[in-house]
């Protein structure tokens, strides 16, 4: 029977002085996944870094060397060799037509034709090492799975890139080009029965939703794929509804399909913990898994510039150990994101800790889950109790009251250990003030604590000597909501706190113009204003409409970070969106889609002409999102009441319209068709 008081027993994990217990454990790292690099941006995230830093950890801690000091450790590590995929493995999961993409982008394009194939995916790089390392990577996950199903090691870690769960059966995806996990469970499932597996547990504990694994067993009763992920009503990568609670599976596979969608960022251990105890444990306790196979993505750790959670390495331990209960403790890691070396290498070292001893990293966690984590919590059980009859116990008052308030916050968390007191709105609002920094200059030591000071990149002194006119035409003509973009804050109505931007200066000048676009409001839900839609500005002019525009002279460099809050709920500070070049170029080009926010909403930049020789910009959607929003593909909606009054209240105080104007007017955008 499911206890209600397994969260605070969570918190503090196994207390045992038991001696550690001997396991078999492999370890799989290949200096030939570092090949696949982006040939255009040192800076990528999705880096080769990213596996040589866990792999350095491992070797540095003995965890991977026969040395004399560390023979106890090292006697119960297995270094394994790296495996290329064959193409039948991979059609288990994958297309023909995408095997062959992915087998022969490398050797038969040119570096400008690889790039021009990658600009027509979801956040895709090519280059001369992508096919090997794809390969490797798949090949290598199904390496450690069969030694692990053959009873030749007790678990393993397959320390691959690039990652692969949001690759789907037709197209790559999200950095990722193979699905590594479904095409090893696939593998086990179909290829190998003589290994008696036929039942496995996927959990999928990276900060993004595992979209295509899911996809790959939407149907199958013989993989419960659980997914713990930022959602936020499916504005967080990759933006749409497939992470939802309400995606449980279908047909034979109902039920075996289990989203938990966060609603905000600043998830930490609690937070998991929470789930796991409440979800995870109870249904994996009655699916009772013959192996597990974790897609174990870093990118929910303490600060991750793509996350915006706050993991620890302690609560990581913790919640693989808890897995360890199962299957026997056979169990495969599979790595996929994680963007902050230093926690990546922590976290990692902390989970192959687990998989060695059985037993989690000293640490204890003394805060509660967020409000929202009870509500998502409550939600998913109440989705799946027809499924697992365990689930629809309600949760008693007294499980629920342990919980800290919050005030979402779109920016990743700096790197600071786990809490050791409640989260508060005033604690959260100060984090903020002082957290938000450049993409990983900020460096930590192994217990999360920071080393050095901060320095800002170039770009920002650069671009701060540079004016523009930011055209608002949505609620951010409202004064005080535009404020909040770069003073950080929220303003009446608003569900969620804006980071502001680095530099706070109040902007220069304001003033009113109308130009020859169209307004109008699309989508159905903001986790800022909540249900209803939200204004959008056709990118082609018509000299027959009219809108207004409240103009904001603002810095180059504000109106960068204007751009990143605008479009995405993690906070990159590492290199500007819109430089010099493109103020430039968009003179002519009229329009610059910026391809590193390209998944939010506002991506499109849009020039306006000069306002006494200063530019005018505004973010909008491209045409292709316009198109989108015609066909019926992206819903067309009114705003919010909450939205309403605000974007009311700015054009009134700008004198610009009356009250019974301005309503007029938006309800003529909101109502008539594109």
């Amino acid at each position: 029977m499911e206890s209600n008081s397994g969260t605070e027993s969570s918190l503090n994990g196994r207390n045992t002085d038991d001696p550690p217990i001997r396991r078999r454990v492999g370890i799989l790292y290949d200096d030939r996944m570092c090949k696949h690099d982006n040939p255009d941006d040192d800076y990528h995230p999705e880096n080769p870094n990213r596996i040589r830093v866990i792999w350095d950890k491992l070797k540095s801690s003995g965890i991977c060397q026969r040395t004399v000091v560390s023979m106890l450790a090292a006697s119960r590590c297995v270094v394994l060799e790296a495996k290329e995929v064959d193409d039948n493995s991979l059609a288990l999961v994958h297309a023909k037509s995408h095997i062959e993409f992915i087998k022969n982008v490398s050797s038969k394009y040119s570096g400008s034709r690889r790039k021009r194939m990658a600009a027509k995916f979801n956040s895709i790089y090519f280059n001369d090492g992508s096919s090997e390392a794809a390969c490797l990577a798949a090949g290598s996950v199904i390496e450690v799975a069969e030694k692990v199903a053959r009873g030749e090691l007790d678990s393993g870690f397959a320390i691959v890139r690039p990652p692969g769960h949001h690759a789907e059966k037709t197209e790559p995806m999200g950095f990722c080009l193979y699905n590594n996990v479904a095409v090893a469970t696939s593998y086990l499932l179909n290829d190998k029965p003589e290994f008696g597996i036929s039942k496995i547990l996927i959990v999928d504990w990276d900060v993004h939703h595992g979209n295509g694994t899911q996809k790959m067993f939407y149907n199958d009763p013989r993989v419960l794929f659980f997914s713990v992920h930022r959602h936020e009503f499916g504005s967080f990568y990759p933006a749409n509804d497939d992470g939802s609670y309400i995606m449980i599976g279908e047909g034979p596979g109902s039920g075996y399909n289990i989203n938990v969608p966060w609603e905000n960022g600043g998830c930490g251990d609690a937070d998991y913990l929470a789930v796991w105890d409440h979800i995870l444990i109870p249904v994996a306790k009655e699916f009772n898994p013959e192996m597990i196979i974790i897609s174990a993505g870093f990118d929910a750790a303490i600060g991750d510039p793509l996350g915006g959670c706050r993991v620890s390495p302690y609560g990581y331990s913790i919640m693989l150990d808890k897995l360890m209960e199962f299957a026997g403790g056979k169990i495969v890691m599979a790595l996929e994101g994680g963007y902050n070396l230093n926690s990546l290498a922590n976290s990692a070292q902390a989970c192959v800790e687990v998989l060695l001893q059985h037993k989690p990293i000293t640490g204890s966690v003394e805060a509660y889950p967020l409000e929202s984590t009870w509500r998502v919590i409550q939600a998913v059980r109440q989705e799946l109790s027809e499924y697992w009859p365990i689930l629809a116990a309600n949760l008693t008052d007294t499980v629920i009251s342990r919980r800290t308030s919050f005030i979402e916050i779109s920016s990743s968390d700096s790197d600071v250990e786990h809490e050791k007191s409640p989260r508060t709105a005033t604690a959260e609002l100060n984090f903020v003030k002082d957290v938000v920094q450049p993409f990983l200059n900020l460096k930590v030591n192994e217990d999360g604590q920071d080393e050095e000071a901060v320095t800002m990149p170039s770009w920002r002194s650069e671009l701060s000597k540079i004016n523009v006119w930011y055209a608002a035409y949505g609620s951010n003509m409202n004064v005080s909501r535009f404020r909040c973009y770069i003073e950080g804050g929220q303003t009446e109505g608003m569900r969620k706190q804006c980071v502001g931007a680095i530099d706070k200066s109040p902007f220069k000048e304001i003033m009113w113009k109308t130009f020859p676009h169209r307004l109008f409001f699309g989508h159905d839900y903001t986790a800022t204003w909540g249900p209803g839609g939200v204004a959008f500005l056709h990118p082609r002019s018509n000299f027959q409409e009219k809108t207004y525009t409240c103009l904001y002279k603002i810095t180059l460099e504000q109106f960068n970070d204007v751009l990143y809050q605008e479009n995405i709920s993690s906070y990159d500070m590492g290199r500007p969106l819109f430089d010099f070049t493109a103020l430039q170029t968009i003179e002519n080009e009229k329009c610059i889609s910026v391809e590193f926010v390209k998944r939010g909403w506002y991506h499109n930049v849009l020039y306006l002409g000069k306002e006494n020789d200063v530019p005018i910009l505004t973010m909008t959607c491209t045409l292709s999102d316009v198109d989108n929003f015609i066909s019926g593909v992206f819903p067309i909606n009114p705003p919010s009441k909450e939205y309403t009054t605000t974007w009311v209240k700015g054009m009134v105080e700008g004198n610009q319209l009356t009250e019974e104007e301005a309503l007029a007017y938006i309800k003529e955008a909101s109502t008539r068709a594109l």
